[in-house]
């Protein structure tokens, strides 16, 4: 439930707010207290029949929630936050998910006292397995801050980080499923070239991707150890990773995720 007991508003129901919406409503949040805002009549009905939630404009969305998800592109922010400013009030929190946006950007446009939380997603959060980094602006307590994290975790984990973390979380998490999705694509490919049917290297790839994250998460042991432990000293695995290294595989990740920052760093100053 919601902290206060009151109402949700998710604005913007595109890939992101759907995926909130249904993560809330399978956590069990009841649907008589999620509002989406969404201008579009038959995306507005679709939503309705598919999780019983009321569709209202945005206006009236952020009238009457305590909490307000603005589940919408950068680029649109300041026209949805002209629009609902307005009807936004003291001690009402809104919840950011647009990449690059800061907490200070919203906090100029909305009434003195709206508590502002900043948060970077992934798309993982697709399939209940997400990451969100979440990040108070300056009038933001406690209660608001267990309450995005209340949200968020309905689709996944949730950490709380600086906001001047942000833009190496965006680097990190939000772009990280691009970065794996690129090395499963490669050692499809691979396997292609060492004859393999494509759908047999498929399957090999994706379930040993699942495995060793599984692997992972539950022993908790070191990547470093389980690396060593599939290495034996001369053998196959051996020669893979010294053409990995020999290839500067490891600055590669480095020089990429340093990449990604920068341009979170630059979207945001352009915002």
């Amino acid at each position: 439930m919601s902290s206060s007991g009151g109402q949700t508003a998710i604005i913007g129901a595109g890939v992101m707010g759907e995926t909130l919406l249904s993560g809330l409503v399978r956590a069990g949040r009841r649907v008589d207290r999620l509002l989406v805002g969404e201008k579009r009549p038959e995306r507005a009905r679709e939503l309705e029949e598919r999780y019983g939630v009321a569709a209202v404009s945005n206006v009236e969305a952020a009238t009457k929630a305590d909490t307000v998800a603005l589940v919408v592109k950068p680029q649109d922010m300041a026209a949805v936050l002209d629009e609902i400013a307005h009807v936004l009030r003291p001690g009402q929190l809104v919840v950011s998910l647009a990449a690059g946006i800061t907490t200070a950007f919203i906090e100029s446009r909305v009434p003195e006292g709206v508590a502002v939380v900043r948060v970077m997603p992934n798309t993982p959060a697709l399939v209940d397995e997400g990451m969100a980094a979440i990040s108070p602006g300056s009038h933001c307590d406690d209660v608001h801050l267990a309450e995005a994290e209340s949200l968020l975790s309905s689709t996944g984990r949730v950490v709380r980080v600086p906001e001047k973390q942000q833009d190496a979380v965006t680097a990190i998490s939000g772009s990280g499923p691009a970065y794996i999705f690129f090395v499963v694509e490669s050692m499809i490919e691979a396997g292609v070239h060492l004859g393999l049917p494509r759908a047999t290297a498929t399957e090999l790839v994706i379930q040993t991707l699942y495995g060793s994250a599984t692997m992972l998460r539950e022993t908790g042991t070191h990547p470093v150890v389980l690396r060593e432990q599939v290495t034996s000293p001369g053998g196959t695995t051996a020669s893979a990773l010294r053409e990995l290294e020999s290839h500067k595989v490891r600055a590669a990740f480095l020089a990429a995720m340093e990449a990604a920052r920068d341009r979170s760093r630059q979207l945001a100053e352009g915002s």
